[in-house]
């Protein structure tokens, strides 16, 4: 009950946070978004198109989790991973607010469930964010985008959605690592305080999710637990 409320609590401060407390929109917002949408890139700083594009990775990495932890809830899993595709966070705390501990995946694999399972999957997330992230951070103007962050409502609330996306994995890890039969510390720690690529470094090398009438465990998944 106190994480529920806790995830509760942080949803409706950073709703409040975004609406009340950030830089008002500038003239050219919808502009921006339109532009970054379509691939018109020109004159825009090479920082929030990485960031822009990233904020497509994310929703993806978390529907490798979401979607397959929903199977043991009470709650539909997809509306709250689709809509995280539009507004991040604000999507995925509800759902963390009102779901609850599974560590059983219950059922067969679907299409979409083998393909968000695959490592390959995690493998074309990180190549595609180390792209991104080494396409910003060499060709991007920062002292730009700190007088963006500091302007507009838009680049604000984005650059702080990334931020509660990478703070906020930890919370479906460990019941993640139990389906599978990983139970390593460590390594859920090491995973927790990478941002992005410690998400993204798990989906590349969790064991095979065990379907339901499995009742061999997997030599990686052996690996994993120890």
């Amino acid at each position: 009950m106190v994480r529920k409320i806790g995830f509760g609590l942080l949803w409706l401060g950073f709703i409040a946070y975004a609406f009340f407390l950030t830089p008002p929109d500038r003239p050219d917002t919808f502009e921006l978004i339109k532009n970054l949408s379509i691939g018109q890139w020109q004159g825009i700083n090479p920082l929030i198109i990485a960031l822009f594009n990233l904020m497509g990775v994310w929703p993806v990495i978390y529907s490798a989790m979401v979607f397959i932890d929903g199977r043991g809830q009470k709650i539909p899993a997809w509306p709250f991973a689709s809509a995280s595709f539009a507004v991040g966070a604000f999507a995925l705390l509800p759902y963390l607010a009102l779901r609850n501990p599974n560590q059983q995946f219950v059922g067969k694999k679907n299409a979409l469930i083998k393909l968000l399972d695959s490592r390959v999957t995690g493998i074309v997330l990180t190549v595609t964010a180390a792209i991104l992230v080494a396409y910003g951070v060499r060709a991007g103007d920062w002292g730009d985008f700190v007088l963006q962050w500091q302007t507009s409502r838009f680049i604000h609330v984005m650059s702080l959605d990334f931020c509660l996306l990478s703070l906020l994995f930890p919370a479906l890890l460990p019941d993640d690592m139990a389906r599978r039969g990983g139970k390593n510390s460590q390594i859920f720690w090491l995973i927790s305080f990478i941002p992005l690529f410690g998400p993204l470094f798990y989906l590349c090398v969790r064991p095979p999710l065990p379907e339901e009438g499995t009742n061999t465990i997997s030599p990686e998944q052996q690996a994993a637990a120890n």
